[in-house]
């Protein structure tokens, strides 16, 4: 993952540092690190806020004409004899030529064909603590990160600075691809033996300063693929169909390029790409 990050950085001209664990204690002490360990940093990254982005992007489809639907729960997508599509939700029924499936974890079950090439898998999010420690994790201080230092699914963990002030804690979360997850099931966010245990086994002597106290926790389903790549094509036996099952959760800073490639997709037309 470091290796294609620093190869991207260079082929793309981005600008960026790659750094020895003596620099990275120096500059970031909040981290414990082995030493040998090293990483890329990039001054000019951030985050984005998904529900301002999706606000954002509703609002710029409805800008240009599109009709957005609020509020409605989508019961099937189907190809119809004609060659087009029938969408029927609890609305309403629609008939299009084309249609576009981007349902999350939802996508297999609007598209069967897709269950043995997609999992859906329950992902637990923590806010710890930082109140004594403030400071040191305020958003000018400290770095959002992906901090690998195994092998397997959950050998990484992922944070951001604290972004909601002292208050707010800072989130903190590994990627597990385990069980299945019925995206119908009852919705759990994570106990306290799960905080407690995510905390000693990820956290506890690598961020030290980290206070071992859960704020909050929350969980969201990514659905992936046995290779983790996306699914972004037209459905076999269906063309009129398009599955995209990109943006579940870990996808969601590709939705702007992916939105652009499906809109090509979907016209056989480029969109007003950018050019560098």
């Amino acid at each position: 993952f470091l290796e294609t990050t620093l190869t991207a950085a260079q082929n793309f001209g981005i600008a960026h540092e790659a750094l020895e664990a003596s620099e990275l204690r120096q500059r970031f002490p909040q981290f414990s690190l082995a030493d040998g360990e090293v990483a890329y940093f990039e001054r000019d990254a951030g985050y984005l806020k998904p529900e301002a982005c999706i606000r954002a992007q509703l609002a710029l489809a409805e800008r240009h004409g599109a009709a957005v639907h609020r509020d409605e729960q989508v019961l099937s997508v189907s190809p119809l004899p004609s060659g087009g599509v029938s969408v029927r939700t609890s609305g309403g029924t629609y008939a299009a030529e084309q249609a576009v499936v981007c349902a999350g974890a939802w996508l297999a079950k609007l598209l069967p064909q897709l269950a043995a090439k997609t999992q859906v898998t329950r992902q637990l999010l923590f806010w710890f603590g930082v109140e004594g420690s403030y400071p040191l994790f305020a958003p000018e201080r400290f770095p959002i990160f992906i901090w690998s230092f195994g092998t397997g699914s959950e050998s990484g963990i992922y944070g951001f600075p604290a972004v909601d002030g002292a208050g707010g804690g800072i989130k903190v979360a590994a990627s597990a691809y385990g069980l299945e997850f019925d995206p119908d099931g009852e919705r759990r966010n994570a106990s306290e033996e799960e905080a407690r245990s995510f905390y000693e086994s990820h956290i506890r002597t690598r961020i030290p300063a980290l206070a071992n106290q859960c704020m909050k926790s929350m969980m969201c389903l990514y659905t992936v693929t046995a290779d983790s790549d996306f699914i972004v094509d037209r459905l076999p036996g269906a063309e009129q169909i398009v599955a995209v099952s990109a943006c579940s959760g870990h996808g969601f800073k590709h939705s702007a390029a992916l939105g652009e490639n499906v809109s090509e997709l979907m016209t056989g037309k480029q969109i007003g790409r950018a050019h560098v």
